[in-house]
């Protein structure tokens, strides 16, 4: 027992010299390949399910927008305990201090797991009026709780999940948070089209697929842990404390806002959409998996940047931290202008990949050109509320993360499609991502002046 914990206590000292002491443009490039990896197979393992369902019908594809809702959820309460105990765990890493982060690890891996037993008992038992509340159609609304259903029995899996992919990315540990996430993507792969096609369970057994997926990766990720992480998952560790779990919601409620509004969001968007029909409902919520794809990039690299972030700042190097954000930041928007570039001239040939009915197409691409005029803005967005939210400044992390899902588009998709129809509805994100832009400049520039 006492050469385990020398090797541990060795690993961890060699983890705080990388993160405090290598230079910091190829360190971020290091840690963000495995979370972009990560981010861009869980975006295939959603396009995945879209791209076949589509295959079954347009009230199946638009089951696909009601139930990435719930998917929301389920992802903001992973995020919320993965981010939340990894924010404070990075830094306590970066102050050296080992115990309180292993207890951190497992509090956060423990309360995502009975948080997705929590919703998969909600869920189950509210399941056909809750997709009705979604904004699904009577055609929609039985395709939506079939597809569900298997995932919200796998719900304590997916949302243990989320949490563990981010608390291995705290510790600087990212690759083998990818290697479980895209070990049940690529399962899903195979299995998806078994189910829908050659078994003929349908949209059922897309949800089944996904299931089973979420689950082999939650015990991927959870081996893992216990094996590779800079401290080691136990739950004996789990001993929460008043001080520990203001901790773990203060880093976690800007992600739990983030997601949560993201899921109200989507519920809005398919309630402004639902007076259009099933077209409008399915082409949009074709749309949301494209930019989600193209996000996740940028996301990733944020990702990448955050253990940097942590470690630094807890550490008290906040030059380093500085010189990491405008790395990100600049890194981050030249990418976006080459992805809004290539979405703009494939959108057609995008939308139709997923359903080639026309009146999806139209609402599809129009939705698609709005939104690569404004997407160059979310490096800048992203990167301000993720590197907030890391060093533990709660309040302007969560406004941040309140506004473009939440504080904007909710009430600005609702209200546009009363003026311009659903030109209103295809254009409501980019207004939303604007108006967050104009929010963000001066929250950052107060930030980053008080880091001098």
């Amino acid at each position: 027992m006492v050469q385990i914990h020398g090797i541990r206590r060795a690993s961890a000292d060699a983890k705080y010299r990388q993160m405090t002491g290598q230079p910091v443009k190829p360190l971020i490039l290091k840690l963000c390949l495995p979370a972009v990896i990560s981010n861009l197979v869980t975006t295939a393992y959603n396009l995945t399910d879209t791209f076949f369902i589509g295959q079954l019908g347009t009230a199946q594809s638009g089951a696909i927008g009601i139930a990435f809702s719930i998917m929301t959820v389920m992802q903001a309460l992973g995020f919320f305990f993965g981010n939340g105990a990894g924010n404070s765990m990075s830094r306590e890493l970066g102050k050296q201090n080992n115990e309180r982060a292993s207890r951190l690890l497992a509090v956060g891996f423990a309360g995502a797991v009975l948080s997705g037993l929590v919703i998969a008992t909600i869920g189950l038992l509210t399941l056909r009026p809750l997709v009705v509340m979604l904004g699904s159609t009577s055609t929609i609304a039985p395709y939506a709780v079939q597809y569900l259903t298997p995932l919200l029995v796998a719900a304590p899996c997916v949302c243990g999940s989320f949490a563990l992919n981010g608390l291995l990315r705290y510790q600087g540990q990212s690759t083998f948070g990818m290697i479980g996430l895209v070990s049940g993507a690529l399962l899903n792969f195979l299995l998806a089209p078994l189910f829908i096609f050659v078994l003929h369970l349908g949209i059922f057994g897309a949800g089944l697929a996904t299931a089973i997926c979420q689950t082999v990766s939650f015990t991927i990720l959870t081996t893992m842990s216990r094996k590779f992480g800079v401290m080691k998952l136990s739950l004996r560790n789990c001993r929460p404390d008043v001080l520990l779990m203001r901790e773990v919601a203060g880093g976690g409620l800007p992600s739990l806002i983030r997601q949560g509004a993201g899921s109200i969001s989507v519920t809005c968007v398919n309630i402004a959409a639902n007076p259009f029909g099933d077209a409008a409902i399915a082409g949009m919520a074709i749309v949301m998996r494209i930019m989600l794809g193209a996000n996740s990039v940028i996301v990733g690299l944020g990702q990448g940047f955050q253990p940097v972030c942590g470690y630094n700042y807890g550490a008290g190097l906040f030059a380093r931290v500085k010189e990491g954000y405008w790395f990100c930041v600049r890194l981050a928007t030249c990418v976006l202008v080459v992805l809004a570039v290539l979405l703009w001239v494939f959108a057609p040939q995008l939308v139709e990949i997923f359903r080639s009915d026309p009146a999806v197409v139209a609402v599809g691409v129009a939705a698609l050109h709005i939104q690569c005029c404004t997407v160059i803005l979310n490096g800048f967005n992203m990167m301000g509320n993720m590197m907030t939210q890391t060093m533990g400044r709660t309040g302007i992390a969560s406004f941040l993360a309140l506004c473009r899902q939440g504080l904007f588009l909710a009430p600005i998709v609702l209200i546009l499609p009363m003026m311009f129809g659903v030109l209103g509805v295809e254009m409501a994100q980019s207004v939303s991502d604007v108006l967050t832009f104009l929010v963000t400049i001066p929250f950052m520039r107060r930030i980053l002046h008080e880091l001098r």
